[in-house]
């Protein structure tokens, strides 16, 4: 009997310095290309239809955004810093601008994402962006 604790033990002990140290969370091999601070805000119900800035038709049901500066098609996690809240979303329009953009926001969300991230009562909250992939410089804003 003791033996067999003992190999269980043992095997416990091997188990946890093996395999606890891939799935803790601090080993994540996903890259992340830049990070940024700032607020978020999202669209209007009434945007929903309109032609983006890539010349996709908005559609407030996928996870969308909109950021001034990064490439189309780049693919971001945005992270509520209220809550811990995460969502990733494509860049497929440029914004924010006016008022959001002077109150901080450095990026536009779906509704959709905004559910994810519980703050559509909040309007804008504080968030973390993370590229994980740049999209395609050959994408171009196609606004007149």
């Amino acid at each position: 009997m003791q033996f067999r604790r003992s190999i269980r033990g043992r095997f416990a002990l091997l188990l946890g310095l093996i395999v606890l140290p891939v799935y803790d969370g601090l080993t994540n091999t996903e890259k992340i290309f830049a990070t940024q601070t700032g607020d978020a805000t999202f669209y209007a119900s009434s945007l929903q239809g309109e032609q983006t800035a890539s010349g996709l038709t908005l559609d407030n049901r996928k996870p969308f955004a909109a950021h001034r500066s990064y490439p189309f098609g780049t693919v971001a996690r945005v992270t509520n810093l209220k809550n811990g809240r995460s969502v990733t979303v494509v860049v497929v329009d440029r914004g924010p601008y006016g008022r959001n953009r002077r109150e901080g926001a450095i990026i536009d969300l779906s509704r959709s994402a905004a559910e994810k991230l519980g703050m559509i009562r909040d309007g804008q909250v504080p968030v973390r962006v993370e590229v994980l992939k740049w999209g395609h410089a050959g994408l171009r804003d196609r606004r007149p």
